[in-house]
């Protein structure tokens, strides 16, 4: 019975994000359905209910972005399409051509500037063609096609205020949580590489998979912002992780460059267990860091990876007093002054890591006391 539980239980919080909006999305659709039949909207609501179906997403800031540009890409292609089918007649077939051509290139060019207007070229074809069909007027079908998607675009954002809503603000502190904890695992790998060789695809996959966690932040870090309209909480601005997590992964990037040929035997010895106390000490700072922003806690203490790094210097500065860096190749120079770069600009960004990680224990700590 036991087993049976956790087999159950277990599933259910890892998903836990993706059943709510399953569940929102269903209420969303139900809801929109009942709302537009006693309206008695026609096709059944079709488009009020497919509208907050497509404007439920997974956040709160989602929909709520999405709810904006799609009632502006509605209206501005509703209006246009029926000033277009007023002026110009079109009860034959080429008539009709010409009014669809002149209705959907001109907000087709706005969509490709601004994403916006995506959904304007839908709404034009739909207002010209499904509004003849069910034998309304351009301007009739304009105005039903707005009311309905009004009506949609409240019913999403209701529904995604009210049942089990999940905030972009709090799945962005999981994401970039998850972010540096995959840094953690990348850096010691990366660090072999100056002892040994790598394997290079293997490298290139975990480099990209984590350019694409940070990108997926990024997505909900704006998200994010967008949630600041209808929530009563004063959050932490998003975008300075989101700039610190973007330059970690670009010291990561310079790191693996580096790291693509071993250095000297003789080098690497010496350095070797400076290297792997580095590795060490940066990935328990990345991973309690990354603890800690999930759990609004103060950062870790950095002094133990700092000194991992200044034992790492130091010993870079006395082979340099020994002279045996003199018979080092140019390429072998540089990559030794790369590895040593790129290692002071992580540490760097490793303090900036800690400062975000102390603003969101204090702004949303704040909140939680008041």
């Amino acid at each position: 019975m036991s087993l049976n539980r956790f087999w159950v239980r277990d599933p259910i919080r890892a998903y836990r994000a993706q059943l709510r909006f399953c569940l929102r999305t269903t209420v969303a659709g139900l809801l929109a359905l009942v709302v537009a039949r006693s309206f008695n909207f026609p096709l059944h609501g079709l488009w009020a209910v497919l509208t907050a179906v497509v404007l439920t997403q997974v956040s709160v800031g989602g929909s709520l972005q999405a709810t904006m540009d799609y009632i502006v890409g509605t209206l501005s292609g509703a209006v246009y399409a029926a000033a277009i089918g007023v002026l110009v007649p079109h009860a034959t077939a080429i008539s009709q051509a010409v009014v669809l051509a002149l209705a959907v290139a001109p907000l087709a060019l706005a969509a490709s500037i601004n994403p916006s207007f995506r959904v304007a070229p839908f709404s034009a074809v739909l207002v010209l063609l499904i509004g003849g069909e069910l034998g309304e007027s351009p301007i009739d079908s304009a105005v039903v096609r707005v009311l309905e998607v009004a009506l949609g675009g409240a019913v999403a954002m209701a529904v995604s205020v009210l049942v089990f809503p999940e905030r972009a603000h709090r799945l962005g502190l999981e994401a970039a949580a998850q972010n540096v904890r995959k840094m953690a695992d990348v850096l010691p790998k990366l660090l072999a590489g100056f002892e040994q060789s790598l394997d290079a695809a293997e490298i290139a996959r975990m480099q990209n998979d984590l350019g694409s966690s940070v990108t997926a932040f990024q997505a909900l870090a704006t998200e994010a912002k967008g949630e600041r309209i209808v929530s009563f909480r004063s959050d932490p601005d998003p975008a300075p992780l989101s700039r610190t997590l973007l330059r970690l992964r670009h010291d990561l990037v310079i790191l693996g460059r580096a790291a693509a040929m071993p250095l000297p035997k003789g080098i690497a010895r010496r350095l070797s267990a400076r290297m792997t106390s580095i590795g060490v000490a940066a990935s328990e700072f990345l991973r309690e860091s990354a603890t800690a922003l999930v759990e609004l806690r103060n950062p870790p203490p950095f002094a133990p990876a700092d000194a991992a790094l200044m034992a790492f210097d130091s010993e870079v500065a006395a082979l340099r007093s020994e002279g045996l860096t003199r018979a080092l190749s140019t390429d072998e120079v540089e990559r030794l002054f790369a590895l040593g770069f790129a290692l002071d600009q992580l540490f760097r960004d490793f303090a900036d890591l800690a400062q975000r990680v102390q603003e969101y224990a204090q702004g949303e700590g704040a909140q939680a006391k008041s």
